[in-house]
C-alpha cells in the first residue's frame, strides 16, 4: 500500500523515478546481504574442510575481491578471520569435551598444521590448547562461566576485535 497517486503526470514520473531507484538500491543491498549470509553459512557448515577465498566467494556469487570488501564491510572482519575464529570456537568445544587429543582436535576443525593451530589458538584464547585443557580439568567452568555468545554478535557490536580479544570500551556500563 503506497501513497495515493498524484494527479499531475510530471509529479507521477518524478515520483516513480525517485522511489523506483530507491527500491532498486534497497533490493540490491538486501540481495547482497543474503549472498553474504549464504557465504557465512557455508563457512559455518564447512569450516572443517580446506576452504579458500575463491570457494567461499563462489557461494555468494561474487568475485573474490568484491566478496572480500563486502564481507569486511558487513562483519568488520575478513572471511579468513571469520573462518579462523569459527575453527577456534569449535576447537574450544572439543577441548572442553576432552575426548580427542590436541592433534585430533587440530585436524577435526580443519587446520593442516599443529604448529599453526597452536599459535592461532594461543593468539585468540590466550593459552596453548594443552594449557587450556589442563586448566579446564583443574577448574571446570572457569573459562565458560557465562553462556557462550556467537562470535558474529561480538564483532557486530564491537565487543571484540578481529582477533577475538575484548575491547577496552566493551566493559559493562553502569
Amino acid at each position: 500500500m503506497g501513497p495515493p497517486p498524484p494527479l499531475d503526470p510530471t509529479i507521477t514520473a518524478a515520483w516513480s523515478r525517485w522511489f523506483g531507484g530507491l527500491q532498486r538500491a534497497t533490493w540490491s543491498r538486501l540481495e547482497d546481504e543474503l549472498r553474504l549470509l549464504r557465504a557465512r553459512d557455508f563457512i559455518d557448515r564447512c569450516y572443517d574442510r580446506p576452504l579458500d577465498l575463491e570457494a567461499i566467494a563462489r557461494q555468494a556469487c561474487f568475485s573474490r575481491y568484491h566478496f572480500l570488501r563486502a564481507f569486511r564491510r558487513a562483519y568488520a572482519i575478513t572471511p579468513h578471520q571469520y573462518l579462523t575464529q569459527r575453527r577456534i570456537d569449535r576447537a574450544r568445544d572439543l577441548l572442553e569435551a576432552g575426548e580427542l587429543s590436541v592433534t585430533d582436535v587440530c585436524l577435526a576443525v580443519g587446520f593442516q598444521s599443529l604448529g599453526s593451530f597452536s599459535t592461532l589458538f594461543r593468539r585468540h584464547v590466550g593459552r596453548s590448547p594443552a594449557d587450556y585443557r589442563r586448566t579446564l580439568v583443574q577448574c571446570p567452568g572457569l573459562w565458560r562461566a557465562r553462556a557462550p555468545i556467537p562470535t558474529c554478535f561480538l564483532h557486530h557490536y564491537r565487543l571484540v576485535d578481529a582477533r577475538g580479544r575484548e575491547l577496552a570500551s566493551s566493559s559493562p556500563r553502569r
